[in-house]
């Protein structure tokens, strides 16, 4: 016998023996009969038992398909069991769901969010992992992530949302103490805080824009987004940030208002279990609400 039976075989029979015959078997279970029979036959040739004879034009149980009936009942019944279950769980606005962003996110911009959602759904405990790293949705480290570049998995729904912009900020008065007029020139030569993790990517982008940074521009680096901004709220460097932190951050000013800023991609993605789990839904929605501007 094999070790691992179709249920989808044994399914089969246990249609067959309610309905009576292959053809009503198949109607119930919306199969054709030849498609049917070819499980009913596979399932005995996995068991190595005769499980029908045929009498005429129908079908007698044996006595191995007899022994077999009580069982596959109580197999049928815990199916629809566990189908319930998840039909149930699936509609729930209730249990965990966990949301992974990174730091500065989740210092700055979820709480307001996370307050809504407290009134809208108080069943749902949300879990923030305070991440700088893109955590593993398919392995379900987290449940909803915001991401900065693209998911490339085939298993995650991703939507993107509007850009974030990303502004050059300091203390009033480090600023004061940039060359005038400010321009990209003389804030080329101005030093700031580095993001250890993706500092040739900060470094890419701030040239782009006609900043003439080097190594030597990012005497201070940090992975983590939060001690960045703790450094440049000190006054002890300058620092890229996105504007809706910088607005909610009154120690800090706009080094460069003639500046058009860096534009900041963001997608919120998730497991394709977002089209079944009301929880995840729920959160996913407020989020993508919550994350786009009015």
């Amino acid at each position: 016998m094999d070790d691992y039976l179709d249920w989808n075989q044994m399914r089969a029979l246990l249609a067959t023996v309610e309905a009576g015959s292959l053809s009503g078997a198949a109607r119930k279970l919306g199969l054709t009969q030849p498609t049917l029979g070819r499980q009913v036959a596979a399932l005995e040739k996995s068991l190595g038992v005769t499980l029908f004879e045929r009498v005429g034009r129908g079908l007698v149980l044996t006595q191995a398909g007899r022994e077999l009936v009580a069982p596959l009942r109580a197999m049928g019944e815990a199916s629809d069991t566990i189908a319930m279950v998840a039909s149930r769980q699936s509609q729930a606005v209730e249990g965990l769901v966990r949301v992974t962003t990174s730091d500065v996110y989740a210092q700055y911009l979820l709480p307001p969010v996370l307050m809504k959602l407290r009134q809208v759904a108080p069943g749902i405990v949300v879990d923030v992992v305070a991440s700088n790293e893109v955590e593993d949705l398919i392995r379900r480290k987290a449940d909803i992530a915001i991401r900065h570049v693209p998911p490339q998995e085939a298993e995650l729904i991703a939507r993107r949302l509007p850009d974030s912009t990303a502004r050059i900020y300091g203390t009033p008065a480090l600023v004061a103490q940039i060359e005038r007029p400010v321009s990209a020139e003389t804030l080329g030569r101005a030093e700031f805080v580095g993001f250890s993790e993706n500092i040739e990517v900060l470094t890419t982008e701030l040239r782009r824009h006609g900043l003439a940074v080097s190594a030597a521009s990012f005497p201070l680096m940090t992975n983590s987004g939060l001690v960045a901004w703790d450094w440049v709220r000190r006054g002890m460097a300058l620092g890229v940030m996105m504007q809706a932190v910088a607005e909610a951050t009154p120690e800090v000013v706009d080094a460069w208002p003639e500046f058009a800023g860096v534009p900041v991609p963001t997608w919120l993605a998730t497991h394709r279990e977002l089209r079944t789990a009301k929880r995840i839904r729920v959160v996913f929605d407020l989020l993508a609400e919550a994350l786009t501007p009015n």
